[in-house]
């Protein structure tokens, strides 16, 4: 069970999942994936192409660019097209000054301007005859008009390129054809291949230093460091590579982040790749690449293979019907490398996992994985490191308390803790602020834990049974002894909630007393008998209170051996392998006469619970009648608001002397 209790007002409107979800991947903050090595295969192809429409498009520009500008100026808007007899005329008429020619065409400038075809100018140009006029040169002699020649541009390259350009294509495009075919086919025998991501050693890694909260996970890695760094200290006196180290724990405790981190503090080349991507359709793929991992990280010694989520491959063999023949293959190659090893090469597999219950008993026995590194949920102190990381890029305020937030998120891990440093920055960034405030880092907990606030709009009287279900909550939580303190009560709608009460831990706790799990269970059924005592019937609200009840109860009874019928036996059911199957037995390790008096104490347990908080709740009607009108107006109480209101109703003489 959680650490942190947060009882809520159920909306019945609302049938997903309760409460809030924490994100399961990440680590630390820095569990991200780093750069992989350079992919397979190559882009030579695309390449040529680029280049062959590159060179099209120049010499298609060049001729362009002659065809336009070559010779004679004919683009120009003012000269005019006239016609050689037209031409002949104007000479005789002494009209022409100078005329210019380049092969058969020819350009010049009338000394008075003509108007041919609806166009005047001084500029002409016309077209000579194909074999020339003999007596032309002897006329514009004759009128004395100024001509010469100018050499035709030789174009003889250009007509060679535009000739052979379309073979060029065809060539091109064949080329392109048959080398995309080549690497198709290369590729349909690659599948064996590893797809491992390839972190050299002189790249910038992540260090022990980017680590936090799990401090002896840390230290049970360095002696794995320091083997890879010198592995001669070790061999001298007859020591064995640690063949393999599973990390495990709790989704985004920096599992992955623990694996980078000794990568980066031996300074070794790093293989990464997760379990599922041994698997493909194709029988043997799995094997292969689990051969091919090995032979790379073998070639590289010192090295580190990671296989993150590794219980995708190294599931129990056996335990089901629905068997995978590749995945079985894939586990067995797995062991047979890791056993295989030679003890002069310094290979070591990191694993990772939060599922070990379900892994094969041959891949953790001592030579395969001699190991086990537990990556726990991080204490307070570990928690405050955690945010000191993640919050050394991030300007703060001056009321900003780490310790203070640290303690409040009770059951937090390092992807949780990022996330919470992540929402407050982004929320201080939408109110235009130079720094993240300590106001930041509570309403953006408040929307990780409950929920981001609804503007529901809810008639008088679900209102006034809302204020009297939350202010149940807080006040059976303020009267009984072994109870978390209240820290907040609103009945703002909240993410699947219409109200909350708020209890926060003073520490974390590993160990939960009968005393404490009672307590639990009568501040968990004060909404509901605050709606009986003020209201006079019950709503649905409470749905996910009875939830929440119904579990501890039973398994104060069934695991905790904490009813005097059972006594001290557990009667924890053992869980099916073929559950959900034709063959699922739903076989219990009791009778039925055992499992009607497990019902019967579950039964009384919660009883005897809701009594207790009936007559708490009869007895300071007066405070509970106060703190649903203090929610009804202020919408959200602290603990200094509800104290005072225990103080003017005289009700703080019956709350523990803890809390007084």
């Amino acid at each position: 069970m959680d650490a942190q209790a947060t009882y809520m007002y159920q909306n019945p409107n609302d049938q997903g999942s309760r409460g809030p979800r924490r994100p399961d991947n990440g680590g630390n903050g820095n569990n991200s994936n780093g750069p992989g090595g350079p992919r397979e295969g190559g882009n030579g192809s695309s390449i040529l192409f680029r280049i062959i429409v590159i060179a099209v498009v120049v010499i298609v520009g060049f001729y362009l660019f002659q065809l336009f500008t070559s010779g004679s100026g004919v683009g120009s808007p003012d000269t005019i097209e006239v016609p050689y007899s037209t031409f002949y005329q104007q000479i005789k008429s002494g009209n022409v000054e100078s005329v210019t020619f380049q092969g058969q065409d020819a350009t010049g400038t009338f000394k008075n301007a003509i108007t041919v075809n609806q166009k005047t100018g001084n500029k002409f140009h016309f077209m000579t005859l194909p074999d020339g006029d003999p007596t032309l040169i002897q006329l514009l002699r004759q009128y004395h008009v100024v001509y010469q020649a100018k050499p035709v541009p030789d174009n003889n390259l250009l007509y060679v390129l535009l000739n052979f350009l379309p073979w060029l294509l065809v060539i091109g495009i064949f080329f392109v054809i048959m080398r995309r075919a080549t690497q198709s086919q290369q590729n349909i025998f690659s599948f064996g291949k590893s797809r491992a991501k390839l972190v050299l050693e002189d790249r910038p890694s992540t260090t022990f230093g980017d680590v936090a909260g799990v401090d002896e996970a840390k230290s049970d890695l360095v002696e794995v460091v320091e083997y890879l760094k010198t592995p001669q200290k070790f061999q001298r006196l007859g020591g064995m590579i640690p063949r393999g180290v599973l990390l495990v724990g709790p989704p985004g405790t920096g599992k992955t982040l623990l694996a980078r981190a000794v990568a980066g503090e031996a300074g070794v080349p790093f293989f990464s790749m997760s379990g599922s991507e041994f698997v493909e359709v194709l029988v043997g793929v799995g094997a292969s690449r689990v051969r091919d991992l090995f032979e790379q990280a073998k070639k590289a010694s010192p090295s580190i293979i990671f296989i993150d989520e590794i219980d995708a491959v190294g599931r129990q063999r056996g335990s089901s019907i629905n068997s995978n023949d590749e995945r079985e293959q894939t586990l067995n190659q797995l062991l047979v490398e890791m056993d295989g090893f030679d003890a002069r090469q310094a290979v070591v597999v990191l694993a990772a996992t939060n599922r070990p219950d379900g892994l094969d008993k041959a891949l953790l026995r001592p030579g395969r994985f001699d190991r086990r590194v537990t990556v726990d949920r991080p204490d307070w102190n570990g928690r405050l490191s955690i945010l000191k990381i993640h919050t050394r890029t991030v300007p703060l305020g001056n009321d900003v308390d780490l310790v203070a937030i640290a303690r409040s998120t009770p059951g937090m891990v390092g992807a949780d803790l990022a996330n919470l440093v992540n929402e407050a920055a982004l929320l201080a960034a939408r109110r235009n602020l130079d720094y993240v405030t300590q106001h930041c880092f509570l309403e953006s907990l408040d929307k990780i834990q409950i929920g981001a606030e609804r503007p529901l709009i809810l008639s008088e009287e679900d209102l006034n049974v809302i204020a009297y279900h939350e202010g149940g909550h807080a006040l059976t939580g303020l009267l009984t002894e072994h109870v978390d303190p209240v820290t907040k009560v609103t009945i703002v709608p909240r993410g699947q909630a219409l109200g909350v009460t708020q209890y926060t831990p003073l520490d974390d706790r590993y160990n939960y007393g009968q005393d404490y799990l009672e307590a639990q269970l009568v501040t968990a059924l004060g909404g509901r008998a605050a709606e009986q005592v003020a209201i006079g019937h019950i709503t649905t609200g409470a749905e996910n209170d009875l939830q929440r009840v119904t579990a501890i109860a039973r398994q104060m009874v069934t695991k905790w051996g904490m009813s005097e019928r059972l006594g001290t036996i557990s009667y924890s059911e053992r869980e099916d392998p073929f559950a959900g199957t034709a063959l699922a037995s739903n076989s219990r390790e009791y009778s039925e006469k055992t499992a009607t008096l497990i019902d019967e104490e579950v039964n009384r347990i919660v009883r005897r619970a809701y009594e207790r908080a009936l007559n708490l709740l009869s007895e300071h009607r007066l405070t509970l009648d106060r703190i649903a009108q203090a929610l009804r107006t202020n919408e959200i109480i602290d603990a200094k608001q509800l104290r005072e209101i225990m103080i003017e109703t005289g009700a703080i003489e019956a709350a523990p002397a803890s809390y007084r």
